[in-house]
């Protein structure tokens, strides 16, 4: 006999409490998808957010950071739901293709690239375009997402190339994009040591070195990770995994009731 039942229950009062035991059980369970395994070089989408200037971002890197080229990855590959992940601090040389939502596609006629330091998290939604996971990209079909700061005084304003006459508009918002990972000597914030680092009076919620190589002595640890914090948990609450599958969840259930009558 179950630990909650007793011989005076009735099948009904039996269910109830198993039901509320059970769900009592459910916040400890883990959901959690594998972080993104990402190549050095490919393709992405980008969009772009506002980043003021002398912010510090998620991974707590210096204010100072700000003054030049950085973006959000999202969270999947970022490597941490919060705080610092094993992307910060990493740079990539980021080339504009084509406008992926309007109608034609827009190639522009002129090919321009940045390269960006990663200073912060694009956070995971059920939607838009930072939610790829393992189990599935984004709608752009891409597992990757740099969210651009910009406008920024370290980019030009008309970085994103447009064709007003044609769109009626001159903001695409999304765009498709080739990376790659490159030294972030290359990064123009790299002369700059104001420009490097962590926050010091962050203490350890802060990781962002100034040239991660790759070593683990170089490369940032998952914060959640370190703190047992579930890798898809998402700001507006508990995320549970399209691909999840209740299925060994009800079997349990129906054994655990089977013993009940």
């Amino acid at each position: 006999m179950l630990p909650w039942s007793n011989s005076s229950a009735t099948p009904l009062s039996q269910l109830l409490s198993f039901i509320f035991t059970f769900l009592s059980f459910l916040p400890h369970i883990s959901w959690a998808s594998e972080w993104i395994d990402y190549s050095p070089d490919g393709y992405a989408t980008m969009t772009h957010y506002s980043l003021p200037e002398n912010f510090v971002a998620a991974c707590g890197c210096t204010s100072t950071s700000t003054n030049y080229p950085t973006a959000a990855m999202n969270q999947m590959a970022y490597g941490s739901s919060t705080s610092y992940g094993p992307a910060c601090g990493q740079c990539f040389n980021l080339t504009l293709l084509n406008s992926f939502l309007s109608n034609p596609p827009f190639y522009p006629n002129v090919t321009n690239s940045v390269i960006i330091k990663v200073t912060d998290l694009c956070p995971l939604s059920h939607s838009g375009w930072c939610n790829a996971t393992t189990n599935g990209p984004n709608a752009g079909g891409h597992y990757l997402n740099f969210d651009l700061a910009w406008p920024s005084s370290s980019i030009p304003d008309d970085f994103f190339p447009s064709n007003e006459p044609l769109y009626g508009y001159t903001d695409f918002g999304v765009w498709n994009i080739s990376y790659q990972s490159v030294s972030c000597t290359n990064w123009e914030g790299w002369n700059h040591a104001a420009a490097l680092g962590s926050v010091a009076n962050l203490g350890y919620s802060a990781c962002c070195p100034g040239n991660p190589t790759g070593s683990t002595n170089e490369t940032c640890p998952s914060y959640s990770d370190d703190n047992g914090i579930p890798p898809d948990t998402q700001t507006s609450g508990f995320a549970i995994p399209s691909s999840f599958s209740l299925l060994p969840v009800v079997a349990l259930a129906v054994s655990l009731l089977s013993h009940m009558f």
